[in-house]
């Protein structure tokens, strides 16, 4: 099985009994993707705040873009898998990976970084997949269309063009860790592997009935 670097967080959380390698998130995300292709289907929620996460890339990079000294980045197109993972990072340089997140309003915007989601275990991925030593999460306010807005949407914590744009992008950065990065491809193997066995557990379902 490849997992998305989107999903090591989930694969990455510690078990409870240290004699096991997965955690109970782990392995009930993993039965979920299992199930998914087991069975044909997806279980994907598309929300408003998903949309412009996903839609309005290019205006969070013209925003990194204008406040970033020297910098012209554009939209990475390349998808890069080894082994047990797969990662198609927002940005490549030279030395870093660069991920975008853009927010949905000013009140879940991490106006520092210690008031950010963590997406360290993604952007690891990353690293590994580019051979990168560093990453950047960048997270971006700007403004929300009005076609995603609702009649009793605040419009004030969407509408954000008329502040300072320095003010409105938090960086983090990541350096590379080859003990994290070990334990990471470790966790990948074991992921994989429970995959594998509960996949072989539905295909040998049967029924057993009595006379």
């Amino acid at each position: 099985m490849i997992f998305r670097c989107s999903s090591l967080a989930k694969l990455m959380t510690n078990p409870r009994n240290k004699s096991e390698s997965l955690s109970e998130t782990a392995k009930s995300y993993i039965k979920q993707l299992a199930k998914e292709n087991f069975y044909g289907y997806t279980s994907k929620v598309e929300t408003k705040q998903m949309r412009k996460g996903t839609e309005y890339e290019m205006e969070s990079i013209a925003l990194v873009n204008s406040v970033w000294f020297g910098s012209n980045f554009v939209k990475n197109q390349l998808r890069e898998t080894q082994g047990y993972l797969s990662g198609h990072p927002d940005i490549i340089t030279d030395d870093s990976i660069i991920d975008i997140k853009t927010s949905w309003s000013l009140e879940t915007f991490p106006a520092l970084p210690e008031d950010a989601d963590s997406y360290e275990w993604q952007v690891r991925g990353y690293m590994h997949l580019f051979n990168k030593p560093r990453a950047f999460v960048i997270f971006c306010m700007i403004d929300t269309d009005d076609e995603l807005l609702s009649d009793w949407d605040n419009r004030d914590i969407h509408k954000v063009s008329h502040i300072d744009p320095t003010k409105r992008i938090t960086v983090i950065q990541y350096d590379r860790d080859g003990v994290l990065e070990e334990l990471m491809l470790s966790r990948l193997r074991d992921a994989s592997e429970f995959y594998s066995q509960y996949m072989q557990q539905l295909n040998n379902k049967s029924i057993v009935t009595g006379k």
